[in-house]
């Protein structure tokens, strides 16, 4: 054996600040081999010794990841050695089925899982010899490790085509789900693994396991620490279990805790232990006889006394014919209890009841043992006793009495309590020593497993590479492609601003409400127009129900036509209602609903526009009230179109003045009814009027009535250019009464 190293302080102090920090214990591991992984990760971070290094784990926690990853060397691979694959498909898994019951749960652990291809390669095998269905049901496969990430790794079960090029094709075709670039291992079997974080050299092994996979795992411990692991993967193994471990550990060559089955490829059969008490030596007696003595009774009756057991003896009558002095002090059996029936005492049934093995031993004449009975004294203590019933038989082989025989296994049962605990200590215990070339075998691993991850590393940089310079062409033209929408996006952002400041502008400054209610006839907009007239801020309403507002319009008596509308009965409605504004002035509001559509014509809403009506009412009325006293006036009033002249509108006086009806007087025109004046001449007359260099012409003339009669007149004209249609306004004056005044004075 390899003398071994004197432990370094600063390391020792890394892997004790390694294991409080993350719970990672390494103390097992082989100080060669651990102090080269670790160094490492120093040699890749800079540092210059092991305190430096644990103050940068302190200082970046993010490195414990990494030195974990260095440290456990995930090599694996689907089918890891075909070779021992193929010995454990035709010669373990063929036994394994074998053994078991068909309805038997079979229950096999993976230690050292990695990424996961150990456990799926053993699901495959499993499942190729017992079918999808059956194996779902009656199989369960536990992947341990001690690395998180590549347990999550493990869980995705999504392997690159690299990595399952060593499953053969026909079962990558038929447990693997090709997606994109990657490969999924089928979804019900992988239900069937449980993979979970575990410590083999701290944790408590998983039992009743069928199969147990620890491939090139011991190689990197300790020999202690491997005296602690192998006991404990004896004890996870069933009595018929078998262990597959890795080409390069040879540590099972000499141990006898398990046999081999295929020594060249490592896979191993448990040994069941067995437990003997060893048996103690003693003098041989002498072969030479003493003549007999006769029997002194005050000899014998010391010998009973002093045996140290608990003996009493119960005749054929069914009394006490004797009790030891143990048995009266453990029993409770008084002198005076010697001679009463045995039944009428408190050890007749206590611990046990005993009147029917003793009857039972007299009718069969053989002896009875009642083990491990309670005993209970008082209430703290308790014995165990062991009762023998023994039949004392005379000469001609008839019972004449029966010995009860009370042995107190109390510190036995302790000791035999005691004795199954250490027998579950030994099972954990090893005496196997590490051999000379167990550090080669360790770094001939490593050199495998750094040539393996540098060839793959090689590949993928390959790979890499080209996707780089794929994805930087990619993403030179996702770039040119985000600054043109980022472009189009800014521009349409900016009209977008401006379109809705122009329409806030154009809510704001049209001489009404808008109010947008979305489906639920929830308030969406509000115009200034609405505040103003209302005393709601936006603010204050949108969001809120429009028919539950509380403003000065019954809006209650809207809901049937807002009805009618957004469910399409109506295009268009509209309604006027009388309400009372802000400031308590009366308001007559015109309010026109329409629906809020998309260009698909799917509905989103309602947009109602208000109108205030009052001063168009107040000038209606004003119009009505000027029409009126302006159609009572005496004088002759005619409304003429500009450019023929002819009469559109005459007042009650100037028709009852002319004789002629309002139909008729449309049919005329004005030089129809002033015959001292041509045509031309009028026309000549008003022109000035027309262009707007006068704003008024006055003249006098003749005016012809119906009845033919003449009379003179002052004619006022006016011309309103700005109205629709323009029109020309004659105010006619009857002069007769002046004239005759004139003449008369």
């Amino acid at each position: 054996m390899a003398e071994k190293i004197a432990p370094d302080p600063e390391f020792e102090a890394l892997l004790r600040h390694i294991q409080e920090s993350r719970g990672l214990d390494f103390r097992g591991y082989k100080r060669t081999s651990l102090r080269r992984r670790i160094n490492l990760r120093m040699e890749a971070i800079g540092a210059d010794d092991f305190a430096a290094y644990r103050a940068h784990l302190e200082a970046q926690p993010g490195e414990f990841e990494d030195l974990l990853n260095t440290v456990l060397i995930n090599v694996t691979s689907f089918f890891r050695d075909p070779d021992a694959w193929e010995v454990l498909k035709t010669q373990v898994i063929p036994a394994l089925l074998a053994n078991g019951e068909d309805d038997r749960t079979i229950r096999v652990w993976s230690v050292g899982c990695a990424s996961g291809e150990e456990p799926y390669s053993i699901a495959m095998l499993l499942a190729e010899q017992m079918g999808v269905q059956e194996f779902c049901r009656r199989v369960k496969i536990y992947a341990t490790d001690l690395d998180e990430e590549a347990l999550k790794i493990a869980r995705l079960a999504t392997y690159s085509p690299r990595e399952v090029e060593s499953v053969p094709p026909e079962l990558l075709e038929k447990y693997f789900e090709r997606t994109n670039n990657h490969y999924v291992f089928e979804r019900e079997l992988r239900k069937c693994v449980i993979f979970g974080r575990h410590n083999v050299v701290h944790d408590a092994p998983i039992s009743r396991i069928d199969l147990l996979t620890c491939r090139n795992l011991l190689i990197y411990l300790e020999a202690e620490t491997q005296g602690v692991v192998l006991p404990r993967l004896h004890y996870a193994l069933n009595r018929d279990g078998y262990l597959f471990l890795g080409k390069a550990e040879t540590q099972l060559a000499r141990s006898a805790l398990f046999r081999p089955v295929e020594m060249k490829h490592r896979i191993f059969a448990k040994v069941p232990q067995e437990w003997r008490r060893p048996l103690g030596s003693f003098a041989a007696a002498r072969t030479a006889r003493r003549e007999p003595i006769a029997a002194d009774l005050r000899l014998l009756d010391a010998v009973v006394n002093e045996s140290g057991t608990a003996l009493l003896v119960v005749d054929d009558a069914g009394s006490v014919a004797l009790a030891n002095t143990p048995a009266r002090h453990l029993l409770g059996v008084g002198e005076a209890d010697l001679g009463r029936p045995f039944q009428d005492l408190p050890i007749s049934y206590r611990p046990m009841e005993l009147r029917g093995p003793i009857d039972e031993t007299f009718r069969n004449r053989r002896g009875i043992r009642l083990e491990d009975q309670e005993y209970r004294l008082n209430q703290t203590e308790v014995m165990r006793l062991t009762i023998d019933i023994r039949p004392l038989q005379r000469p001609d082989g008839s019972v004449h009495a029966v010995l009860l025989v009370f042995t107190d296994y109390t510190r036995m049962h302790a000791l035999q309590r005691e004795l199954e605990a250490s027998q579950e200590n030994l099972e954990q215990s090893i005496e196997e020593l590490q051999s000379a070339n167990e550090e080669l075998e360790t770094t001939n691993e490593e050199l495998q497993s750094t040539n393996e991850e540098l060839e793959t590393t090689n590949e993928e940089l390959q790979s890499t590479n080209e996707e780089l310079e794929t994805l930087n062409e990619e993403a030179r033209s996702s770039n040119e492609e985000m600054e043109s929408v980022n472009e189009e996006l800014r521009i349409q952002a900016e009209q977008a601003s401006s379109y809705r400041l122009y329409l806030e502008s154009v809510l704001r400054a049209m001489n009404g409400g808008i109010i947008v209610l979305d489906q639920k006839h929830s308030i969406q907009s509000w115009n200034r127009w609405s505040e103003n007239t209302w005393g709601l801020r936006a603010e204050e309403v949108v969001g809120t129900s429009f028919e539950a507002l509380d403003i000065g319009l019954p809006v209650h008596k809207l809901r049937e036509i807002m009805s009618a509308v957004q469910n399409g009965r109506e295009e268009l409605a509209e309604k006027v209602l009388e309400g009372v504004d802000r400031r308590g002035r009366r308001i007559l509001c015109r309010i026109r609903i329409s629906a809020l559509r998309d260009e698909n014509s799917d509905g989103h809403g309602l947009v109602l526009v208000l109108q205030d009506l009052s001063d168009e009412r107040s000038s209606e009325e004003y119009v009505r009230y000027l029409g009126r006293v302006m159609g009572q006036a005496l004088n002759e009033i005619y409304f003429l179109d500009p450019a023929t002249l002819r009469f559109t509108l005459t007042n009650e006086g100037a028709q009852k003045k002319l004789g002629y009806s309002a139909g008729q007087l449309t049919q005329m025109t004005f030089p129809d009814v002033v015959p001292g004046i041509a045509a031309d001449d009028v026309r000549e007359l008003i022109d000035p009027l027309l262009r707007g260099e006068v704003k008024e012409i006055v003249f006098e003339t003749m005016i012809a009535a119906a009845d033919g009669r003449e009379y003179p007149a002052e004619i006022c004209m006016q011309y309103f250019a700005d109205e629709v249609p323009p029109i020309l306004v004659a105010v006619v004056h009857d002069t007769s009464d002046r004239q005759q005044l004139s003449n008369a004075a």
